[in-house]
């Protein structure tokens, strides 16, 4: 960028992308001098080298917006992992479906292991059959990524979150509320007219 630009001759381009020709590297930074921009490198390899005038200050600040903004519409998605066992009660099973539907529901993976024990190692189509189950109830909120796989004395599955169109979504916000019965409008008590007897 300017009086760091090697090069003595450089093909100078004007900030709309038109090319003004090749200067010497004075005249260049001269005539950036006069129009109050930046000489910027930025083809430092082309024959001659390509400079363009602009403000580099602004640029800088463009790209730091739009980085910012990229990052915004980026969706984090982290793993949540659950444990179960072989033998696990049905009240334990349906507290774990619980929690992944509700880790899935927040946009998160869940990997779900089954850890086996002593002769439970047998039986791994046991932990199989545990995760499909799974798996197959949290239909509605996820879909296996990675299906169960042996590793050593634990089997591992891996769901991750149903990817709903926003516009679907929405209307499905929309519909709850369409659902939802208006609120009545109070009634007006009865007048009773007392008499004196």
């Amino acid at each position: 960028m300017n009086n760091a630009i090697r090069a003595k001759e450089v093909l100078v381009v004007a900030p709309d992308g038109e090319k003004i020709g090749v200067k010497k590297l004075n005249e260049a930074l001269w005539l950036a001098e006069q129009l109050d921009l930046d000489l910027v490198e930025v083809a430092p390899n082309a024959k001659p080298p390509v400079c363009r005038l602009m403000d580099y200050g602004r640029y800088k600040y463009e790209q730091s917006v739009k980085q910012r903004e990229a990052r915004k519409k980026q969706s984090r998605t982290s793993i949540k992992e659950l444990r179960m066992r072989v033998r696990i009660g049905d009240h334990d099973f349906d507290i774990t479906k619980r929690k992944a539907a509700a880790f899935l529901d927040d946009n998160d993976k869940v990997r779900v292991t089954v850890r086996f024990r002593g002769r439970e190692n047998e039986r791994p189509a046991f932990g199989k059959e545990l995760l499909e189950r799974l798996a197959a109830e949290l239909a509605d909120h996820g879909v296996v990524e990675q299906p169960p796989k042996l590793e050593g004395s634990a089997m591992t599955m891996v769901l991750a979150p149903v990817r709903r169109p926003r516009a679907a979504a929405a209307d499905e916000g929309q519909r709850a509320e369409d659902d939802m019965p208006d609120e009545e409008p109070a009634q007006e008590e009865p007048v009773v007219e007392q008499t004196e007897e």
